[in-house]
């Protein structure tokens, strides 16, 4: 049996107010057990932040948590609560990342700017704004601009960071240039370690906003020439570990991974599900599960842009469980987790009855 009462998620203690907040379907039974898995994908039934030391290192996360507009039990009544909402989220994740970790943080534009300092200072570098464009079929004609006066909102953003790795408590852009410097060598010769004209110094030794990360040959070239020519008293140069001279496959641990897709862009032309693939409670004739079900296809990309074949992934609010659903066909490890009883029952399902995955 199925009333309209939402039980929505507590994650976070930000004031919440229940004026206005969207009504959301509601199974009265509670799960069999707190945790699913089929061995490659892990669902819990609880709060991430309380799960979160059990999980394997991410590779990507895959956020879509509070909003900031009422829309569960446990979201914020706007947007000033936010940041307060995800801080000790983004501590956590902090907590376990490395430099391969990449973030998805699907958000409204506000949203998103409120959190974006939490995010910075706890070490996420920001890379892209991604743009969800939803379309005139979005807001169908209901909207009446003269009343709102704004133009209509058919957007969301997802927002992509990688966690920035430290080495002695410097950032890898001014950790090389401290490197080098310490060589006692010009800085023109670390052109010619890599066999270039000027792009080494140009742009892997810059110190502002054109940094370019050295591939991972050209780090080990640069790390050879400085510890054959330089300054004898001061080897080990470039030196992850302290001991020992830095070697390609090390310069590369420190990097995020990211498959670019052919002709993809930041801007995501896609209408929101309809049919199939939107999620519908039987029990309540087929009234729809969820008011903001993420598209497979926009999950799909972004997680295969972000990972490797077996590397894991975080969906800490979990919801339905798009972005597990799409890691799994994509064979990635998954650890998610979701505190309102009913999405993760509904979630389970789309990994138990398959007619439900698309």
């Amino acid at each position: 049996m199925i009333n309209y009462e939402s039980k929505r998620r507590k994650n976070g203690s930000a004031p919440t107010s229940t004026v206005g907040r969207a009504k959301a379907v509601t199974l009265e039974t509670v799960p069999d057990s707190e945790m699913w898995s089929d061995g490659l994908v892990s669902l819990f039934y609880g709060d991430s932040l309380n799960l979160y030391p059990q999980w394997s290192a991410p590779a990507t996360i895959v956020s879509d948590g509070a909003y900031g507009i009422l829309g569960f039990e446990g979201d914020t009544s706007d947007h000033l609560g936010i940041a307060e909402w995800y801080k000790p989220h983004i501590e956590a994740w902090s907590a376990k990342a490395t430099g391969r970790t990449t973030l998805w943080f699907w958000n409204s534009e506000i949203g998103w700017a409120t959190a974006h300092p939490e995010l910075e200072k706890a070490g996420w570098r920001y890379i892209n704004a991604n743009i969800w464009n939803k379309g005139l079929a979005h807001i169908a004609g209901n909207v009446n601009t003269t009343k709102i006066r704004r133009f209509p909102v058919v957007t969301e953003i997802c927002v992509q960071y990688v966690f920035e790795p430290k080495i002695d408590g410097l950032t890898l852009q001014r950790w090389l240039y401290r490197e080098w410097k310490r060589t006692g060598l010009v800085m023109r010769k670390a052109n010619e370690a890599c066999g270039v004209k000027d792009v080494a110094v140009r742009k892997y030794l810059d110190q502002g906003h054109l940094w370019y990360y050295p591939p991972p040959e050209m780090f080990a070239k640069m790390a050879n020439y400085a510890n054959e020519f330089g300054d004898p008293k001061g080897r080990p140069y470039f030196s992850i570990d302290g001991v020992t001279v830095g070697t390609a496959a090390d310069w590369a641990d420190l990097r995020s991974t990211f498959n670019c897709p052919h002709a993809t862009t930041n801007v995501w032309d896609r209408n929101p599900l309809k049919g199939g693939e939107r999620i519908k409670v039987p029990e309540l004739s087929n009234k729809v599960a969820h008011l903001n079900q993420k598209p497979l296809d926009l999950m799909r990309q972004i997680i295969s842009a972000s990972t490797n074949p077996r590397d894991v992934v975080w969906e800490p609010f979990g919801g339905l469980f798009s972005a597990s659903v799409a890691a799994r066909e994509l064979g990635r490890r998954v650890y998610a987790a979701e505190i309102d009883s009913t999405y993760y029952q509904l979630g389970v399902r789309r990994f138990t009855e398959k007619e439900l995955l698309f």
